[in-house]
């Protein structure tokens, strides 16, 4: 299979205007798909004024009709699956095969909120000294996301899900790079028969993110990306008192115990790192490895890494693709090479793969140390980290040696000691014997650097409304 688009897929990169500001460029061949035009100021506020108007009939309909919309969303994403996937794997490539299940995995998110909402937001009552009194959940208003392009569709979906359903509206900052996601996503919004306002995209740079945050009619921004962009929404949103939930990085650890499943350890250890070629903020990267099994572990992770099928994303057969920006692939090799240079031992890869397009080999670095750059800073790529400890004690130091806290895992044969070294990582979440994850009725979010705020669950639909209080003498 080619990376040559099907005619569905190129009407949907000629949703151009007039001036061009923004680009997709295929990661694959590093070959332009499409210019786009942004909306200019005077539209972006245009925009706005509908959505909020679109709001304000929204917030009253009911629980069914809106679960009603959401099902019928579901339903397009997997009738429109090989579209949307096709659109997911040309502007930012990830095999198809991953694309396709992204898709599904939006769909499952539709069909778990239009089922579940009205019951996790059904009012509470509390035993007071008054008659009688309650805690209500009501929708703030429009909400802007401003979402990243590694996850182009489920980032976006996880976000639409449960806030539409709460009876919020959406507008959507999309990374540059996947405009034709944005306005596929849009399109199918309107398409399931919510109001044709309710969720637009703003094809706008990031310079003009701060006029919208300030907005009078935005109540609220949800932001997943990179530390230095969460902390300059939130800056802003704080300076104009906006609520906000930030996903950022994350340098999840992967310990070993001497006990462990090696065989299942090492199969998900490299699905956790290369998944995505390693674009994934809540992927295993800091491999923390009892040393009584250290040697057999690197052994079977690059015998297994080495195995990797790489090749175009278009391509059924292909399990890593390409990174998605020729910078991403700078800054990897970059934090790598300084690695080595500090004396990480290279046992696989650290190197570009002579090809087009932004290819970076497997790598995997053993004898890491808690000041190399591969410890210290996330790798957005496909580079896996290793370290060995003499305990669990000394595991658990080094997982929580860093200023993220987003995602880790522990691999053990004992149970009660699996969950009780998940009580001690100082992360959003603690997978045991599992690879990390994210799930429609769990939490997910994180701490420290990685973040605040959560999304999906019961948590993260209750983020973006107004916990009311009402009493009744």
């Amino acid at each position: 299979m080619s990376t040559t688009l099907t005619s569905g897929q190129k009407a949907i990169f000629r949703g151009a205007l007039k001036k061009v500001t923004m680009e997709s460029i295929n990661p694959a061949t590093n070959q332009p798909i499409n210019t786009y035009t942004s909306h200019s100021p005077a539209q972006v506020r245009e925009i706005l004024t509908a959505v909020n108007a679109a709001w304000l009939s929204w917030k009253k309909t009911t629980f069914a009709k809106r679960a009603e919309r959401m099902r019928a969303a579901a339903d397009l994403l997997l009738a429109e699956r090989d579209e949307c996937a096709g659109l997911i794997t040309a502007e930012m490539g990830k095999p198809i095969t991953e694309a396709r299940a992204e898709v599904e995995k939006c769909a499952l998110a539709c069909r778990y909120f239009a089922q579940h909402a009205e019951g996790l937001l059904r009012d509470e009552p509390v035993k007071t000294a008054y008659t009688r009194s309650f805690v209500t959940f009501e929708p703030l208003g429009v909400i802007l996301a401003i979402m990243p392009w590694n996850f182009p569709f489920w980032q976006v979906w996880r976000f639409i899900a449960p806030g539409l359903m709460a009876g919020n509206a959406g507008v959507l900052k999309h990374a540059s790079g996947v405009c034709g996601c944005a306005l596929k996503i849009e399109a199918l919004v309107r398409r399931a028969g919510f109001p044709e306002n309710l969720f637009r995209s703003l094809l706008i740079p990031a310079t003009e993110v701060q006029a919208v945050i300030e907005h009078p009619l935005v109540k609220g921004v949800t932001l997943t990306g990179s530390e230095g962009a969460g902390s300059r929404v939130a800056e802003i949103a704080g300076q104009a008192l906006k609520k906000t939930v930030l996903e950022l990085g994350g340098s999840d650890p992967f310990i070993v115990l001497e006990d462990a499943d090696l065989d299942a350890c090492v199969r998900t250890a490299v699905k956790s790192r290369c998944l995505n070629a390693g674009q994934v903020c809540i992927s295993a990267k800091r491999f923390i490895v009892a040393k009584a099994v250290a040697k057999a572990f690197l052994d079977s992770m690059a015998a297994a890494m080495k195995a990797l099928v790489i090749g175009d994303p278009m391509d059924e057969g292909t399990q890593m693709g390409p990174l998605a920006r020729p910078d991403l692939l700078d800054d990897l090799h970059a934090q790598v090479t300084a690695s080595v240079a500090q004396g990480a031992r290279l046992i696989l890869g650290g190197h570009r793969l002579d090809r087009p397009g932004n290819y970076y080999a497997p790598t995997l670095l053993a004898d890491v140390t808690p000041r190399m750059p591969v410890f210290v800073q996330e790798t957005f790529g496909p580079v896996a980290a290793v370290l060995t400890v003499k305990n669990e004690q000394e595991a658990v130091a080094l997982a929580n040696d860093t200023a993220f806290g987003l995602g880790a895992s522990v691999w053990t044969g004992d149970q009660a000691q699996g969950e009780s070294l998940a009580r001690a990582i100082e992360s959003g979440m603690v997978f045991v014997n599992s690879m990390t994850a994210s799930h429609p009725e769990l939490p997910f979010g994180g701490v420290k650097r990685s973040g605040f705020g959560r999304e999906l669950s019961a948590y993260g639909i209750k983020e973006f409304v107004n916990i009311k209080t009402i009493c009744l003498k």
